[in-house]
């Protein structure tokens, strides 16, 4: 288990089921809007998949997958990752999504800290980057708190609801944090 701040980062279990999918149908118009998988007709199936998903990434050392938990309650506030490893160049992407009732109350910024710190400690990889969609404010705003340095916008460089658009490349690295 991974903490910063009021947050606690573990993977996710069977038993998160019933509030991930709680989670993502609450924050439809906000997340949705930049992570398709997102919608208005989430499942409990879907969620199972991408738990089983994370489990295996896991496994093979291919992905982090974390649930973004309150220290104090419990409640299941989103998720975060690492993923994209580039083994050759040691970095990886950083990416996190905040259930509506959550968002900006630090657990996106907590995010950042926890994982680029498990990225750098734990996985010794030399960067992390973070990779936002040049008008999802609420996300830039996340990453410039945390002193990752915006080195870009990148034309075309993520696609979202089938349409490509620019976003802006962050980066860590360990004298950062």
């Amino acid at each position: 288990m991974l903490a910063s701040g009021r947050f606690q980062f573990r993977p996710f279990v069977e038993s998160d089921l019933p509030t991930f999918v709680e989670a993502v149908l609450e924050s439809t118009n906000t997340v949705g809007k930049w992570m398709p998988w997102a919608h208005a007709n989430y499942t409990a199936a879907e969620a199972d998949a991408w738990f089983a998903h994370c489990q295996a990434e896991r496994e093979n050392g291919s992905s982090y997958e974390f649930g973004i938990f309150d220290a104090e309650s419990k409640i299941l506030v989103g998720g975060c990752g690492l993923n994209q490893f580039n083994p050759a160049n040691g970095f990886c992407n950083l990416g996190y999504w905040v259930r509506q009732s959550w968002q900006r109350r630090g657990a996106a910024l907590a995010s950042i800290q926890a994982l680029s710190h498990y990225a750098f400690a734990e996985l010794k990889l030399d960067r992390v980057e973070i990779v936002i969609a040049e008008h999802n404010t609420p996300s830039l705003s996340a990453a410039e708190r945390s002193g990752a340095v915006r080195e870009c916008l990148a034309r075309n460089r993520l696609k979202i609801q089938g349409s490509f658009t620019d976003a802006y490349v962050f980066s860590l690295i360990a004298p950062d944090i």
